[in-house]
């Protein structure tokens, strides 16, 4: 590659780049075309099994034996196994039979195979007959975003519209929380706890703040200690040792935080945001509350929380846009950053879904340059696209209600709406001579 063309600059480079990109799309069609057909002839097997056991004489078993025969048939083709075949077969008769709208819409590029995975995903817990009605929706949603983004919204929108209420049916599941032992190879297994997603999502944080506690202090000070020297432990492996020793012993039995032995990794709890509607918090509504964009929790769980927490805040949504437009709190607020976190839910760079409580808050027109600190001028983002921002030929600009548009090296412009809260405010009905809701 000649100089000309390594230069970020230069019009070889954004030409030889507008070709990959070019490619990349061309490609991204055929795989699509290729995908779905694959889907529509696994559907076809499966079909093909169900024939066999509509006949007068058929039975459960000649059934089940016409689907392994196909699939193991299938599966030597594709060079997978049979019992792998045979779930992709129930996987594409849903996917094909059960949601068309959505592959008609993957198969016309208005969205791709996550955004169809994701529909489907959050629709099947849904009665058959809602499918269709749910689909239009999701569609709609999944245009112009990510598949990541859009999962939790359309797994909340699910719930919503379940005839059945989220509370009473997080009871049942609930009921099957477990613990799993599954042996693994070379010594190892995995342990797999099946717990309410407001639990699962507070120990994993706790054991994050641990494991990155652990590791700076390890980088401040491994010139200090032959132990700490020698710890070149990655986050997951730290996390995976913090997680095995609080069970096994109650607390880390290495804490590099302090040189005491009485460390402060055990004062280390874990953050989780909930955004709770207010007909929840009083009992009117039974439906699920959003755990930081993630996923749904029970309203029962988000009441007691909202009992327990030293802090209220209340959000205020554009009836229009969704976006929140201001904040208040029944102590004295932190101002912009609460604001901000409520705004932009996660790191603001198209695609991007880090939570908003681990990226930086940014100021779009740089400070040194005179930009100003108000909430116009700043959003979050993860550390990654920060520094992409700083030191590549990306651009940003924020237009109103929080609007970033992003400039990639090729003048290619990507819209970044503040994000749509899964949990809304709704005005609430008053009678005559009632005081107004607060």
């Amino acid at each position: 590659m000649t100089d000309e063309a390594e230069n970020p600059g230069g019009e070889a480079y954004l030409a030889a780049l507008a070709g990959i990109l070019a490619d990349v799309e061309s490609a991204g069609r055929v795989i699509a075309s290729g995908q779905i057909a694959e889907l529509r002839a696994l559907a076809a097997a499966g079909r093909l099994a169900e024939a066999q056991g509509v006949r007068s004489d058929a039975n459960v078993l000649l059934h089940d034996m016409a689907l392994r025969s196909i699939s193991a048939e299938v599966a030597g083709t594709m060079r997978m196994t049979d019992r792998t075949v045979q779930r992709r077969i129930g996987e594409a008769r849903v996917t094909i039979e059960g949601f068309p709208a959505a592959v008609a819409a993957w198969e016309a590029g208005r969205i791709v195979r996550g955004h169809v995975s994701a529909i489907v995903d959050a629709g099947v817990n849904l009665p058959a007959e809602m499918w269709a009605e749910f689909e239009t929706i999701a569609i709609e949603r999944c245009e112009g975003d990510t598949p990541n983004r859009v999962r939790g919204e359309l797994e909340i929108l699910a719930h919503r519209m379940h005839p059945r209420s989220f509370a009473e049916r997080h009871e049942e599941a609930a009921a099957g929380r477990c613990v799993r032992l599954v042996p693994g190879r070379d010594g190892m297994s995995d342990l797999i706890a099946t717990l309410p997603a407001m639990i699962a999502e507070g120990i994993h944080d706790r054991l994050t703040q641990q494991a990155r506690a652990i590791i700076d202090t390890r980088d401040e000070r491994s010139a200090g200690s032959e132990v700490i020297a020698t710890d070149a432990r990655s986050t997951d492996q730290v996390r995976a040792d913090v997680f095995a020793d609080l069970l096994l012993a109650g607390t880390p039995a290495l804490d590099d935080t302090r040189d005491t032995a009485a460390g402060p990794l055990g004062a280390i709890r874990a953050r989780v945001q909930v955004l709770v509607p207010a007909a929840t918090l009083t009992g009117e509504d039974d439906g699920p509350c959003d755990l930081a964009g993630r996923s749904p929790i029970d309203p029962a769980t988000a009441r007691t929380l909202a009992g327990s927490t030293h802090i209220w805040e209340r959000l205020f949504h554009d009836p229009t846009t969704g976006v929140a437009v201001a904040t208040d709190s029944y102590r004295v607020p932190s101002g912009m950053r609460r604001f901000l976190q409520a705004r932009d839910q996660h790191c603001r760079f198209p695609g991007c879904r880090v939570a908003a409580i681990r990226c930086e808050i940014d100021h779009t027109h740089d400070h040194a340059l005179g930009g100003k600190t108000e909430l116009s001028n700043l959003a979050h983002l993860c550390q990654r696209h920060h520094s992409m921002k700083q030191f590549t030929a990306w651009k940003v600009r924020q237009l109103k209600g929080g609007v970033l548009e992003w400039t990639s090296p090729l003048g290619r412009t990507y819209r970044e709406d503040a994000p749509t809260p899964a949990v809304a405010f709704t005005p609430a009905t008053t009678a005559p001579g009632d005081p107004a809701p607060f």
